[in-house]
Order: structure tokens, then C-alpha cells, then sequence
């Protein structure tokens, strides 16, 4: 429902920037920057279950939470079509361990997920341009809270992420943009001092729409 929300927000703004669509815009080029303020969704598609110190399935899943957070991304073209971007933002996630008898909630933690892609771009010229893209990915947890007498260790990593969108030019240097990431990534969890332990794949969609300032 919020990744509905997000791109509908998206395409309303293009809507209504829509009798501006007439004006003249600044196309995409080599040496551009682009400054994308965006809202996005962190989705995680999680997967993993809870074993005991010895291997043993407890029957229990880990649950992950999403968040809708506000995200910042700069891009740099190396020639009209190759850009490099960046995007940063932190996000917060409640972690739980489900089973047949239930869910409980086991922590509450934030992360940092930088990701850097290069990216090719159709129709930089054009007023409607996609792109699609391809790096890496950092995940960094930090100001944990366990819960319910849980004590929770995760352990930071790298791993890699697609990308897909479009930036739709309006006027001027002003753009709309829409973005699908997804990132693919796993992580070592450590539960109480390790007489539980499981391998979570997070594997989160990051959805998003903002607008663009082109320099």
C-alpha cells in the first residue's frame, strides 16, 4: 500500500505539472548533476529462519518491518548516456521472530544503506528519459533496541542492487523521477549471545519518487 501511494504521488505530480510540460527544459548531458530529493518505501523481502546454537529449526521465521524515509541522491554524468548516483538515507525497522503460536518482537534498529550505481540512460535528450543501473550496497546497523529480553547482534555488510526509473522533465532544471531499487543483501543475526542464530537474506525493494534539480 505505501509503494501504491508513493508512485500515484509520482505520477499526480507529473499530472499536474503537466501544462508545464510545454516549456523548455535542460536535457541530460555530460558533466550534469543531478539532485534528487525523494520519498521511498524500504520493503524488505526477508527470509530466514531461527536455529539454536546446535542447527536445530526453533520453527520460528525473522519478520522485518518496512519504513517510508525521506533519501537524497546525487548523480554525475560521464557522457550523455553513463551517470554514476549515490543515494543516502537511514531507516528504521522492527525485527520480530515469527511462529505458529505468534509474533514477537525481538528488536527495533536502525540502518544506513548507501548504495552507489552506474547507470545507463534512454533518451537523455528526451523529456521522458529511463535508466537502469547496476552497483553496490552498504548495510549499517546502528542504535539498536532489544526487545522482550532479547539481546540481538547484527552483523554489517556489502552487497549489490538493481535499479530502474524514469525522470520526466517539466521546466527549467526541474524534473519528476520515479525509482525502483532493488538491493540484495544478507546479514548474520546473533541472539542472545548466540544460543540462537540465523542468516537473513533482507533483500529489500526501495520504491521512490522526488524531484530532481539538474546543474
Amino acid at each position: 500500500m505505501k509503494t501504491a501511494t508513493l508512485i500515484a504521488a509520482g505520477l499526480l505530480a507529473a499530472t499536474v505539472a503537466g501544462p508545464a510540460l510545454a516549456q523548455d527544459y535542460t536535457p541530460k548531458a555530460k558533466g550534469t548533476w543531478l539532485v534528487t530529493a525523494r520519498v521511498s518505501d524500504v520493503a524488505p523481502s526477508e527470509s530466514g529462519s531461527i536455529r539454536t546454537s546446535a542447527g536445530v529449526d526453533t520453527g520460528l521465521d525473522v519478520e522485518v518491518s518496512d519504513y517510508v524515509v525521506p533519501t537524497l541522491g546525487f548523480t554525475y554524468f560521464f557522457t550523455d548516456n553513463i551517470a554514476v548516483e549515490g543515494i543516502l538515507g537511514t531507516s528504521k525497522h522492527e525485527v520480530s521472530a515469527k511462529g505458529a503460536g505468534g509474533t514477537i518482537r525481538v528488536l527495533d534498529t536502525w540502518v544506513v544503506p548507501p548504495v552507489v550505481t552506474v547507470q545507463y540512460h534512454f533518451n537523455p535528450k528526451g523529456r521522458i528519459s529511463p535508466y537502469v543501473g547496476a552497483g553496490v550496497n552498504a548495510m549499517i546497523f546502528y542504535g539498536g533496541k532489544d526487545r522482550n529480553g532479547f539481546d540481538v547482534d547484527l552483523d554489517n555488510g556489502f552487497g549489490y542492487a538493481l535499479q530502474a526509473g524514469v525522470d520526466i522533465a517539466v521546466k527549467g532544471d526541474w524534473s519528476v523521477n520515479l525509482d525502483a531499487k532493488k538491493v540484495f543483501f544478507e546479514t548474520d543475526a546473533d541472539i542472545n549471545n548466540g544460543a540462537l542464530k540465523s542468516s537473513v537474506a533482507l533483500d529489500p525493494w526501495v520504491i521512490s519518487a522526488g524531484v530532481t534539480r539538474r546543474f
